[in-house]
């Protein structure tokens, strides 16, 4: 199962919207470039086991 989820990009702070594939876990971690700076962003995914919420928190990629 996938769903969309917004997250703001570390480095010039603009929206962007991603894909997260639920089956992959309730926390997960990936890079993904901004899609109006293209700088990489670590995602860090946090799916509540209850309600199917997503949290997304951007860093940048060290």
């Amino acid at each position: 199962m996938q769903t969309t989820a917004q997250y703001s990009c570390a480095f010039c702070g603009e929206t962007n919207s991603t894909f997260v594939d639920m089956s992959a876990g309730m926390q997960q971690s990936y890079t993904e470039d901004c899609q109006v700076c293209c700088r990489p962003n670590v995602l860090y995914i946090y799916v509540d086991d209850e309600t199917l919420d997503v949290q997304i928190q951007s860093d940048y990629e060290e």
